[in-house]
């Protein structure tokens, strides 16, 4: 439990180390409304709302609090459903493999003797029972994870900045061609103002001539 703990804080990842509750992720939707009760009632243990409150009701909600923060405290911020999940003992977690499947979402497992590997789409074969090969492949697990999330943001931050690009020099070709408008425009402006210039200076002339 404590491995799974660590390791997954160590890659800023969801995890369940108790009992999984069924509906984890095939029924999410309640899983969340239990997540929120739980986040109310932090809350009202850390606003000084329990101040005002008797201690039979402050007892009755630190059961609550207590229960639901040991099952759900480490998918507390999850706010969809994973891409992956990785099982640690899958005949134990027969259920969370189950409705991983059931989601078509990927199942990373050791995978000991006593296993069925056709539920696993990516097979760890491993003994699920030794703490210190659990250790070892979680950490590796949690190593991937981080290595994958550091390409993701690396990938993600090249995107920003191509796309960030291609508006600047999409902005500045605008701002050109707007340049080069305005200059033409004025440059029409001009060439017009000199041509009645010229018809005036013509017509003044004419007049001049007639006058004569």
């Amino acid at each position: 439990q404590d491995v799974i703990s660590e390791e997954s804080q160590r890659a800023q990842s969801f995890f369940v180390n108790q009992r999984w509750l069924g509906g984890i992720l095939t029924n999410f939707k309640t899983i969340k409304q239990s997540i929120e009760k739980l986040k109310k009632i932090e809350k009202m243990k850390e606003d000084g709302t329990y101040d005002r409150l008797t201690k039979k009701e402050v007892a009755k909600l630190e059961v609550v609090r207590m229960k639901l923060e040991k099952n759900l405290s480490g998918i507390k911020e999850m706010g969809t459903l994973p891409g992956v999940v990785y099982v640690v003992d899958p005949k134990r977690e027969a259920i969370a493999v189950a409705e991983a499947r059931k989601l078509q979402i990927p199942v990373v497992a050791i995978v000991d003797t006593n296993c069925d590997p056709d539920e696993i789409d990516y097979i760890i074969p491993g003994n699920d029972d030794a703490i210190r090969a659990i250790r070892l492949m979680s950490s590796r697990i949690a190593d991937a994870v981080i290595e994958g999330k550091s390409i993701r943001d690396k990938a993600l931050q090249e995107l920003a900045e191509k796309e960030a690009a291609e508006k600047k020099a999409a902005e500045d070709e605008a701002a050109e061609k707007l340049a080069i408008e305005e200059k033409k425009a004025e440059e029409e402006k001009s060439d017009a103002k000199a041509e009645e210039a010229e018809v005036a200076e013509v017509e003044q002339e004419i007049k001049e001539e007639a006058a004569q």
